[in-house]
């Protein structure tokens, strides 16, 4: 069976190093210029070098996403960066306008073309046409159905991938092109800085005869009415890998850690459980399990399937069972000290849950809890402070410490 990659979301590189390391094949992420999420972190030229390095010396690829439709401003400077991810190696340049993909052909022509999904191709023949002016892959706007991405995978020749988002935020607006941030707030949702009024609560009014307007929402004080569910496919894996399509693509470029992590590594599992024993296959309750512990808001299935509810009228807030306590930096076997990076206050003898890179995770308790110098504390308090605790469960550097809100 042809070997499917699983693409995972970067937005610095911690979450690079962290989407690699718990299974990923390929990391998207954007650096300093025309990408939609100008809030992350991002990378700098130098931290591209480094996730570049990092990734290639494992096998794995990476994305640079310049997916802004840009005005004529946002194309000052681009050939000199184009050039710049080039020669740094980056393995795709991923992007939506036509403008900034015909200066990519004339400037670096052996950088592979990624079509964002902001281009909205929902069709075969767009998709004829974008690769025959040089797009190696075509990444599959959010509304199509499964049955879509089949006649597409089918009519498109093999030298042309098809990618398509399986989990992870979804935009109320066709294709991501949405203009209420610009209306209400003047931010330019295409441009990254979008600020969501999809997730506001609204009242909704009908006009009388009288010319008067009655509010319909009585006795609310508000609906959510735009506000989206997220995505989730990790019921339908032997579906979308027998479509034929070449990639799997998780959203959450502005998540944390934590979230890339644990969605990384439940498809992870789920593909190589299918692809190792395709005839045997069955779906692990235990796999969502772990997509529910990170934030998320009620997942849907999207466009894949027949109509179903996408929306989520109550509350646009992510649900959140679990938070990140700490990252291992080492383990050693003889004193069985670990020591642990925080993220979260976290207090000695609290019972965690170990999001391992290999193998299942598992629950410890945190003992012996001490600062780098040796003193004995109580809790560790400060950001990315390093403390050590004693674990006789053997630990490996990367994995993550989680614990229950509840």
């Amino acid at each position: 069976m042809k070997k499917i990659e699983l693409l995972a979301p970067a937005g610095n590189l911690e979450k690079l190093k962290t989407a690699i390391n718990f299974g990923a094949d390929a990391v998207y992420l954007g650096g300093d210029k025309l990408n939609l999420r100008a809030g992350a972190d991002n990378f700098t030229i130098e931290d591209l070098k480094e996730g570049v390095e990092f990734a290639h010396s494992r096998g794995k690829k990476i994305h640079v996403t310049l997916n802004v439709i840009p005005h004529n401003e946002d194309l000052f400077g681009i050939e000199e960066y184009l050039r710049e991810l080039y020669d740094i190696g980056v393995d795709a340049a991923l992007i939506a306008d036509p403008g900034v993909i015909s200066i990519a052909r004339e400037v670096v022509p052996n950088l592979e073309i990624h079509l964002s999904t902001q281009a909205s191709n929902l069709n075969y023949q767009s998709a004829l046409f974008w690769h025959k002016v040089g797009v190696k892959r075509v990444v599959a706007a959010r509304e199509m159905s499964l049955e879509d991405l089949r006649e597409l995978r089918n009519v498109l020749p093999e030298t042309c991938d098809v990618e398509a988002f399986v989990h992870g935020s979804m935009c109320m607006a066709y294709s991501g092109k949405c203009l209420l941030s610009n209306y209400l707030n003047g931010r330019d949702s295409n441009r990254g800085v979008c600020s969501q009024p999809c997730r506001y609560k609204y009242n909704l009014f009908e006009e009388g005869e009288t010319g008067d307007y009655n509010k319909i929402n009585e006795g609310s004080d508000g609906v959510y009415l735009m506000n989206s569910k997220d995505l989730c496919m990790i019921e339908h894996i032997p579906e979308l890998i027998e479509s034929g399509i070449n990639s799997l693509k998780i959203e959450g470029r502005m998540k944390s850690s934590y979230y890339v992590a644990s969605v990384v590594k439940v498809y992870r599992a789920a593909i190589d459980k299918y692809i190792e024993d395709p005839k045997n296959y069955k779906f692990d309750p235990k796999w969502m399990d772990n997509l529910i512990k990170p934030s998320h808001r009620p997942y849907t299935t999207g466009f894949y399937f027949d109509k179903e509810i996408r929306q989520n009228y109550e509350s646009s807030s992510y649900i959140r069972n679990y938070d990140i306590v700490g990252v291992v930096k080492n383990y050693d076997k003889e004193s069985h000290i670990a020591n642990i990076e925080q993220r979260n206050k976290v207090y000695n003898g609290d019972f965690v849950e170990v999001l391992a890179i290999k193998g299942d995770n598992k629950i410890i308790k945190l003992e012996d809890m001490k600062k780098e110098n040796g003193e004995s504390i109580e809790s560790a308090p400060s950001a990315k402070m390093i403390f050590t605790v004693k674990c006789d469960n053997e630990l490996k550097d990367g994995d993550i410490l989680s614990k229950s809100k509840n």
